[in-house]
């Protein structure tokens, strides 16, 4: 199976799941009345949303350059994380409003919590399944969206555990009121998840520079060539573009290294960023060595 195929399926089935487990939980919270299992069938809507967004990102990501995108289209799934993102803080603030609204409005009445333990059960076991796909593809094919899909599916797993351990006790107490409190955890915990996604993925469409550990990783592989007559480096820009990772920098050699030296030099660190960074477009510019220029030794 190609890297396509396979993120497609992935995305596919993150699809499916999510479109189930909305039906089920929108059953049981109108059955139940429970403002927890609402807020549930919410997020998991901004799920099913996300999964079609991921979907389409990486059929479009995968096609390759043309004219009017001579650099790929990496960033459409740069574009469809930060979407989900915001997907999923709106929908952690309407939680929040209608279980604030129920509190003051004391509409806390009581309910059928059976169907909504069982449902919440079965949406945690599937996530569960889901997002371990999703993880392992995305690791596989570096797909930022696809990675983005599965945190978002792993906060569901987490809150619906957490609604369902809430449906428990209210069950065991009675004590109604805590339906709405644990909807508004729910949230928060939501909130903070989708704060994250839409960080890292604006970082990427703002072209800011790759995590320090990766910078690091670059700067070693140059490093480990200063015995092989580099002199030193400069000009280091690196950004990730959806799957890919661009990197250009310019490699100061002595001045009396023959070219040939130089280019078979070059092509060898290339080759070692794309074993370690994986997925790799790099440019290389080699110079010689200049005292007027800032160079990093």
């Amino acid at each position: 199976m190609n890297i396509i195929t396979e993120k497609k399926l992935a995305a596919g089935l993150s699809i499916s799941s999510n479109a189930l487990i909305i039906i089920l939980k929108l059953i049981a919270g109108a059955i139940s009345g429970s403002i927890s299992i609402i807020s549930e069938a919410i997020h998991s809507l901004s799920d099913f949303l996300a999964s079609v967004l991921t979907f389409f990102a990486v059929m479009k990501s995968s096609e390759p350059a043309d004219s009017e995108h001579p650099f790929g289209h990496g960033k459409y799934e740069d574009m469809s994380g930060f979407i989900e993102g915001g997907l999923i803080i709106f929908a952690s603030l309407f939680i929040i409003y209608e279980s604030i609204k129920k509190i003051l409005l004391h509409q806390n009445t009581e309910m059928d919590t059976n169907l909504g333990i069982y449902v919440m059960l079965f949406a945690s076991l599937a996530n569960i399944f889901v997002s371990s796909v999703l993880f392992r593809v995305a690791k596989k094919t570096d797909s930022i969206s696809l990675f983005a899909d599965g945190e978002h599916l792993r906060t569901d797993v987490y809150s619906s555990l957490g609604v369902m351990l809430g449906l428990i006790i209210i069950k065991l107490t009675g004590i109604y009121i805590l339906d709405p409190i644990i909807a508004i955890l729910v949230a928060i915990f939501i909130f903070k998840a989708g704060y994250s996604i839409s960080k890292e993925t604006l970082n990427n469409l703002l072209d800011g520079s790759l995590p320090p550990s990766d910078i690091k990783t670059i700067e070693n592989i140059i490093d480990s060539y200063k015995n092989n007559q580099v002199v030193g480096y400069k000009n280091l820009k690196a950004r990730r573009c959806g799957p890919s990772i661009d990197i250009e920098l310019t490699v100061l050699f002595p001045p009396d290294m023959p070219i040939i030296k130089c280019h078979d030099i070059c092509d060898e660190i290339e080759e070692l960023m794309g074993q370690k960074l994986k997925n790799v477009t790099i440019m290389i510019h080699s110079e010689p060595e200049c005292q007027k220029h800032t160079i990093r030794h």
